[in-house]
């Protein structure tokens, strides 16, 4: 470690005073600094000049993360698993309105969101790279664990509508024009594909929250 990073370090440490998660953000941080030195091929005598500019100061860190931590896991958590049985609730609602009311307002939005199926499915992609890199940007390396627990709780409902399809407790007419191989090949793909698309964004965020 260098001098630089040992000053630099220092005066982090006394910016963010004693607090329960100080040991867990000075890992983080020099973690960081060290990948940056690597990457960037700082010369030894000016690390200290450059992290000022490239991370910023201690006195600005500290102050950011000290806003961020007001920010807890549980309602994080909370939050993208609401949004994500929001979204099947309100597919739900849909669905039965479009096969029991026949209204025709309603035809007309089932038709329009059945042409443009693929696109849905990438706006859904984006949501969970979405719930990786919040997590990663607000709680950096504290946030590996709940980003595990928070994504097979928020998955619950993907597994549980697959389920009703599949044993057609669901009637499969229900979801027609939808409801061929192709498009349910798609949609195990995409399941698959969901938590290494949150965990790019995870690693996307950490490295943006500091």
């Amino acid at each position: 470690m260098t001098d630089g990073t040992k000053q630099f370090l220092q005066e982090l440490a006394e910016e963010i005073g004693d607090h329960p998660e100080k040991k867990s953000v000075m890992e983080e941080y020099e973690v960081h600094i060290a990948e940056l030195i690597q990457d960037e091929s700082i010369q030894e005598d000016k690390v200290y000049e450059q992290l000022l500019i490239r991370i910023g100061t201690p006195e600005e860190i500290a102050g950011m993360w000290k806003q961020e931590s007001s920010i807890t896991p549980r309602k994080t958590q909370w939050l993208f698993v609401l949004l994500n049985s929001a979204l099947f609730i309100g597919g739900g609602i849909l669905t039965i309105s479009y096969n029991v009311l026949h209204w025709d307002w309603i035809e007309l939005l089932w038709e329009a969101l059945t042409n443009i199926s693929i696109i849905i499915m990438l706006i859904y992609i984006l949501f969970w790279g979405l719930l990786g890199y919040e997590i990663g940007r607000e709680f950096g390396h504290r946030g590996r664990k709940l980003l595990r627990k928070t994504f097979i709780i928020s998955v619950i409902p993907n597994f549980i509508l697959m389920y009703l399809i599949i044993f057609k407790f669901i009637p499969h007419e229900w979801f027609q024009p939808l409801l061929n191989v192709p498009f349910m090949v798609a949609c195990i793909v995409l399941t698959a594909f969901l938590y290494p698309v949150s965990w790019l964004g995870y690693r996307w965020g950490r490295k943006a929250s500091v």
